[in-house]
């Protein structure tokens, strides 16, 4: 069995959704499917949460009334007049009478997931209504009687195995299963959602609790890049990738990967494709066990990141002075992404904001505390770069003029990182991508 998950691009119009049918009915072999929701309806759902938390019933109201209009004509759109459309009309109704009643209860983070989970619920309801006016068996697996996460939000994998198992195996004769992306049930048993991208996350998740043949990610694009082709306008599809090499790319910003969905299908060797629903006969990306060769195979830059100097005279022959200051970002869960050390000060990047005047507070005993926000992390990948000393005579040789605040070597044999201000973010990549590519 085989799984196939598709971004909010992929289903976002009538005609993708019809597109979606063609390709996971190109082969026999029995598979799930894991949708996002339509593209922007995450994004819409945000915004009411947001009216409804400032009190803006009105703003809401109007939100939601819009977005139902988009839905109406959707189903008009992707489906025949017939049983299957007016199924389709009433799940509409269905889910839009929820949202329009939530306008007259207390709004509370609880609820916000409930709104949030919308999205994925709806689009593989319609999906399933156009499955049955095509005549194909199917049946809609609820991820919320499967997905969960604890309450460190983490998922636990062993009870997803288990029952996910028991309902593969209730319907074990049924080819065809669709599943929704990213929403869950937490440790409290209440709807949430594995965040960002996490239909990704979700579609790993599921390959590795049923040990899939294949996880495959379609999407918009053509798999995997050397570079960032919004920003970049040469860049190459990566025809392969190891897990190692695919889970540094995602950490550190390629989009077209949820950053967490690596790790469960490493872990149980489940191997990875990306591929564009746009143009389904290109190669696109295969993200296996092992590399398959040496040197820089991609560069990718994160944003957002905040750069913590903590300066100290007292640190040096200081024992414990280092442990003392990743307690600090443990107690606030916040996780650093770059590390440098000198005799007198160690430089450190976070990528958010969320506990930060907390986490400066904490740090002041310690010594002097410099803060520089709006840097970016940019890293290039790939495999043993340690061994490849002209590659990076390359890397380094292309950054000249660039304010290179950090530099990261020698954590990953399979990254070097570093930390430039924002603005030299465009030409760091463009640099990198003619040193190290010629493009």
């Amino acid at each position: 069995m085989k799984i196939m998950k598709f971004g909010g691009t992929s289903v976002g119009k009538p005609e993708r959704m019809h597109q979606v049918r063609e390709l996971i009915t190109r082969d026999n072999e029995p598979k799930i499917v894991v949708l996002s929701a339509l593209s922007g309806t995450t994004n819409t759902l945000v915004s009411i949460g947001e009216s409804c938390a400032q009190g803006e019933k009105a703003g809401a109201k109007d939100i939601i009334d819009k977005l139902e209009a988009h839905y109406r004509s959707f189903v008009k759109d992707l489906l025949k007049p017939g049983p299957a459309r007016d199924k389709a009309n009433g799940i509409v109704s269905e889910h839009f009478e929820f949202l329009n009643i939530i306008l007259k209860i207390s709004f509370n983070e609880a609820l916000n997931k409930d709104i949030l989970a919308q999205g994925e619920l709806l689009s593989t309801k319609l999906f399933s209504c156009y499955l049955q006016q095509e005549g194909l068996t199917h049946k809609l697996l609820p991820a919320l009687e499967f997905m969960s996460i604890d309450s460190y939000d983490e998922p636990q994998v062993g009870s997803i195995k288990v029952r996910l198992g028991m309902l593969l195996e209730e319907n074990k004769e049924t080819p065809l299963f669709i599943t929704q992306g990213y929403i869950c049930r937490n440790a409290k048993g209440e709807i949430d959602n594995l965040k960002r991208g996490g239909s990704d996350y979700t579609a790993s998740l599921v390959a590795a609790a049923i040990q899939a043949s294949v996880c495959e990610i379609w999407t918009d694009i053509d798999g995997m890049h050397n570079n960032d082709p919004r920003i970049v306008d040469k860049t190459l599809p990566i025809e392969t990738l190891s897990f190692d090499e695919a889970a540094e790319l995602a950490y550190f910003g390629a989009k077209i990967l949820h950053p967490a969905s690596i790790w469960p299908a490493q872990h149980y060797n489940v191997p990875v494709k990306l591929l564009n629903t746009m143009q389904p006969d290109a190669k696109g990306t295969i993200i296996q066990e092992k590399a398959s060769s040496r040197g820089a195979k991609a560069v990718a830059a994160k944003d957002g990141i905040i750069a913590i100097k903590i300066k100290s005279s007292r640190m040096l022959l200081a024992y414990g002075f280092l442990r003392k200051i990743f307690e600090v970002f443990e107690k606030y869960r916040t996780p650093i992404d770059m590390v440098t050390t000198s005799e007198v000060a160690v430089s450190l990047t976070i990528d958010t904001k969320a506990h930060l005047a907390e986490i400066i507070k904490e740090l002041e005993p310690f010594g002097t505390v410099e803060v520089d926000e709006e840097q970016t992390i940019v890293s290039v990948v790939g495999h043993e770069l340690a061994e490849e000393k002209a590659t990076l005579t390359r890397l380094f040789d292309a950054l000249d003029g660039i304010p290179v605040r950090m530099v990261s070597f020698g954590g990953s044999p399979h990254n070097v990182s570093l930390l430039v201000p924002a603005e030299h973010k465009k030409k760091t990549l463009q640099l990198l991508n003619k040193g190290l590519f010629g493009l």
